[in-house]
C-alpha cells in the first residue's frame, strides 16, 4: 500500500501567469521518461520507464491530461532495469509489457489498482514491447526492431517466432543524431488504418537526435506506410528549450482532440531526466496526424477536455503514515523487511559499506532550485546521509554518524566536521540550479553550512550513460539503523 498525492508539472504550478483553460510543459517535471498511455472512459492512466528503481511501474491516473495522481505501483519484484513499458487494456483487463534483463515480462490486473500479477517472463529478447490485436482478437507484439511476434489469446507468452515488417524511416544523412537507434513501437486504430508511432535518433547524444515518426497500415502486421508528415516532432536546434524530444504515444480526449505524449530532455537541466511532455496534434484530409502549424512545446497551450485533479503535489513527507509515500522508491534492492513505518519516522537498516552499496531510498525532484532537509536518529555504527544520486558509482550530499559530520563529492566521502557526537541531527541540501551546498543542525534552529560544496550539471546520461537522473534520497549506511523524519521538500525560484 502507498500514500497518495497529486502531481502536475511545476511549470503551470509556480507561474501564476498561465491563465484558466492553459497549460504549459512539462506535464510530469522531473525523470518521467518513455510515457506509456491509455483513456478508459473519461479517466487516463499513463506508465513510465521505471529502471533500478523498486517498486516500479507507478501507473498515474488523470481526467484532463495535465494534473495527475498516482494509483499503485504494478511490480514489486526486482527483474533489473525496467525499460519502456506499454500499458494496455484489453478485453476488460490490464496489462503492462516492458523488457528487462535481456527478456520481456508482462504483468497484469483485473483493475488498475491491482492487485498486478508477479511479472511473468516472455521469453523473447529484443525491448520497448508494443502491444496491438487486430479485429480478430489475434494479439501481437511489436518490438523495437520493427519485428512483432505473436502473442497467446490471454496475452501472457509468446506463441510464435518473430517477424521483421518495418526497418523505420530514413534519417537525412546530414542530420545531427545520436544513431538511427529506432524504439518505443506503439500502435492504435484510427479509422481505416493502423498507425505504428516510433522513436529514432537516439534518446540522448545532441539535443537534435530523438525524433517522433509516423507509418500506417491497413493491417497491424504491415506493410508499413512511412508518413509524409515526418518527422511529426524534433528538436531542430540546441537553442530550443526541450532537447531530444521523442518516445511518443497517441491519445484521444473525450471529446474527440488528439493529443501526444512523449518525453525530452530541459535545456541547462540535463540531469533532471526525460520530462514528459503534452502537444496536440491533428488528422489530415489525407488520413495523416501530424503537429498542427505554428504549436511549440515550450508555448502556453490550450488544455485538453477533461476535469483537473486538485493538485496536492508536495515530496514532503513526515514519515508518520503506515504506508510508504509512493513517490519513493529504494534503488535496486527492494526489501520490505528492511523498513519500517513507525508514528515516529521511518527506520531503515544500514546496509553496505558505502552509499552505493545502501540502496538509498529516492524520489524525484520537480524543480531546478530546492531545499531539502531531513531528522536523523542514528543508531549503532550507521551513517544517515541527504544525497543526490545517479547511480550507485557517482553520487553527492552531507552524512552523519555519531560522532563526525561527513562530506560526500562524486562519491568521495571525507570527515568534514569532526566530534559532534551527536546521534539525533538535522541534515540539508540547499539545491540553485546546478550548485549544491549543505548543512547541518544539531537543533533544527542554528544551521551550519559546511565548507564543502557541489557541481551536479555532470550527473548526466550524456557523461555517465545508464538512462538515470539526479534523484534526491535517503542513505542508511554501515551496522545499525536510521530513523529519518520530517523530510522537507522547498522549491525555489
Amino acid at each position: 500500500m502507498f500514500a497518495l498525492y497529486a502531481f502536475s508539472g511545476h511549470s503551470q504550478a509556480q507561474d501564476p501567469g498561465i491563465k484558466n483553460g492553459f497549460y504549459q510543459n512539462p506535464v510530469f517535471a522531473g525523470d518521467h521518461p518513455d510515457p506509456s498511455i491509455i483513456r478508459d472512459g473519461e479517466d487516463y492512466y499513463i506508465v513510465h520507464s521505471s529502471f533500478n528503481y523498486f517498486p516500479g511501474l507507478l501507473i498515474w491516473t488523470s481526467k484532463d491530461l495535465i494534473n495527475w495522481q498516482p494509483v499503485t505501483h504494478a511490480l514489486t519484484k526486482n527483474v533489473g532495469a525496467v525499460w519502456a513499458p506499454d500499458l494496455v487494456k484489453y478485453d476488460n483487463k490490464f496489462y503492462i509489457y516492458f523488457p528487462a534483463n535481456n527478456t520481456n515480462y508482462v504483468v497484469w490486473a483485473d483493475k488498475i489498482n491491482g492487485p498486478w500479477s508477479a511479472p511473468i517472463d516472455l521469453k523473447i529478447g529484443n525491448i520497448d514491447p508494443g502491444h496491438v490485436a487486430d479485429q480478430d482478437g489475434n494479439r501481437f507484439l511489436y518490438f523495437s526492431n520493427g519485428s512483432y511476434a505473436p502473442l497467446a489469446k490471454d496475452g501472457l507468452s509468446i506463441t510464435g517466432e518473430a517477424k521483421q515488417v518495418y526497418d523505420g524511416w530514413p534519417i537525412p544523412e546530414n542530420w545531427s543524431i545520436e544513431c538511427f537507434c529506432m524504439e518505443g513501437p506503439k500502435i492504435i486504430k484510427h479509422g481505416d488504418y493502423y498507425y505504428l508511432t516510433t522513436a529514432e535518433g537516439g534518446t540522448a547524444g545532441p539535443a537534435t537526435s530523438h525524433m517522433v515518426v509516423s507509418a500506417r497500415s491497413k493491417s497491424p502486421l504491415g506493410p508499413w506506410e512511412n508518413s509524409p508528415y515526418n518527422p511529426i516532432i524534433r528538436t531542430n536546434s540546441s537553442t530550443e528549450k526541450w532537447w531530444s524530444k521523442g518516445h511518443a504515444s497517441l491519445i484521444d480526449d473525450a471529446k474527440g482532440n488528439w493529443w501526444m505524449v512523449f518525453h525530452g530532455y530541459e535545456n541547462g537541466h540535463y540531469n533532471m531526466g526525460r520530462q514528459t511532455l503534452l502537444q496536440p496534434v491533428e488528422w489530415t484530409k489525407d488520413g495523416w496526424y501530424k503537429s498542427p502549424e505554428g504549436i511549440k512545446t515550450e508555448a502556453t497551450l490550450k488544455k485538453p477536455a477533461g476535469q483537473p485533479i486538485k493538485s496536492t503535489f508536495s515530496l514532503s513527507d513526515p514519515f508518520t503514515t503506515a504506508t510508504l509515500s509512493s513517490q519513493w522508491q529504494f534503488f535496486e534492492d527492494y526489501d520490505p523487511q528492511r523498513f519500517k513505518l513507525t508514528p515516529n519516522g521511518i527506520q531503515i537498516k544500514a546496509k553496505g559499506k558505502s552509499i552505493g552499496e545502501s540502496a538509498p531510498l529516492l524520489c524525484t525532484p520537480s524543480d531546478h532550485s530546492y531545499t531539502a532537509q531531513v531528522e536523523v536518529e542514528i543508531e549503532g555504527k550507521a551513517t544517515a546521509g541527504l544525497i543526490l544520486f545517479y547511480d550507485n558509482r557517482l553520487y553527492t550530499g552531507i552524512a552523519a554518524d555519531a560522532q563526525n559530520i561527513l562530506a560526500i563529492l562524486r562519491s568521495w566521502q571525507f570527515t568534514t566536521k569532526k566530534d559532534i557526537n551527536k546521534t539525533h541531527l538535522y541534515l540539508r541540501l540547499e539545491k540553485k540550479e546546478q550548485l549544491v551546498n549543505m548543512y547541518y543542525s544539531t537543533d533544527n534552529k542554528e544551521w551550519h553550512k559546511i565548507e564543502n560544496s557541489a557541481e551536479v550539471s555532470s550527473f548526466n546520461h550524456n557523461v555517465l550513460s545508464g538512462f538515470m537522473s539526479l534523484k534526491l534520497g535517503l542513505s542508511a549506511v554501515g551496522d545499525g539503523q536510521i530513523t529519518f523524519k520530517n523530510f522537507i521538500y522547498t522549491p525555489q525560484k
